[in-house]
């Protein structure tokens, strides 16, 4: 039986000269990974469809002997133009996107990453790409996986502290007009380099160039 699932394109990669591979983050059945068959044809139903951070209604196939099912139907909701206009907006969430794999399983459902996700890339939308979003996310994320710091036992400085709660508390449109202290800022990033490593084994990959 088919599934429907509404998500956003993660990742899009070729498969053979007619057919693409298209990974999904949906809120109802998490990470999937598809095959979209013949969308490299100029004619294909997914031409147009197919494309980073999209936001679609999609139908797919699930496999019997796999995790990479077969895309049947894709109906675009959002493309997020003004995002393709910007490298750094686009590595922000490139690294994002290592990190919600990097700690997820597929086929798993888990709406607060679609959300947060989602989330992120209307922001970026129309905010300038600063570092701050970059640990906001990471926080976020961290607060999902129950691997939030313990603000109580951190030695950190007070004010690193205070902006470590802001950033996992509020929304992106507050986050935008918070003000970090540079210091703050700085210990902050140092932190989160560590204790990602600590948590996950290793950094996700693209740090670096979101933070630029």
């Amino acid at each position: 039986m088919d599934e429907r699932a509404h998500g956003l394109i993660l990742r899009v990669r070729p498969l053979t000269e007619t057919s693409l591979i298209v990974h999904w983050l949906s809120a109802d059945h998490g990470r999937v990974a598809t095959v979209a068959k013949g969308a490299r044809r100029p004619k294909s139903a997914f031409h147009g469809k197919l494309d980073l951070f999209y936001e679609a209604e999609f139908v797919y196939a699930p496999s019997r002997r796999g995790d990479l099912h077969n895309l049947r139907e894709v109906q675009l909701l959002e493309t997020w133009p003004t995002l393709r206009r910007n490298l750094l907006k686009i590595e922000q969430l490139a690294y994002c996107t290592n990190l919600v794999e990097q700690s997820t399983e597929t086929d798993t459902p888990i709406p607060e990453f679609f959300e947060l996700v989602r989330g992120l890339v209307r922001h970026l939308q129309n905010a300038e790409p600063r570092p701050r979003i970059i640990y906001a996310f990471e926080l976020k994320h961290l607060h999902y996986l129950g691997l939030e710091p313990d603000l109580a036992e951190s030695k950190l400085p007070a004010s690193t502290r205070d902006l470590i709660k802001r950033l996992t508390e509020l929304p992106w449109t507050e986050i935008e007009l918070l003000k970090p202290d540079i210091t703050a800022a700085r210990h902050l990033r140092q932190f989160l380099h560590g204790y990602l490593i600590h948590h996950l084994d290793r950094l996700p990959k693209g740090r670096t160039e979101a933070l630029r």
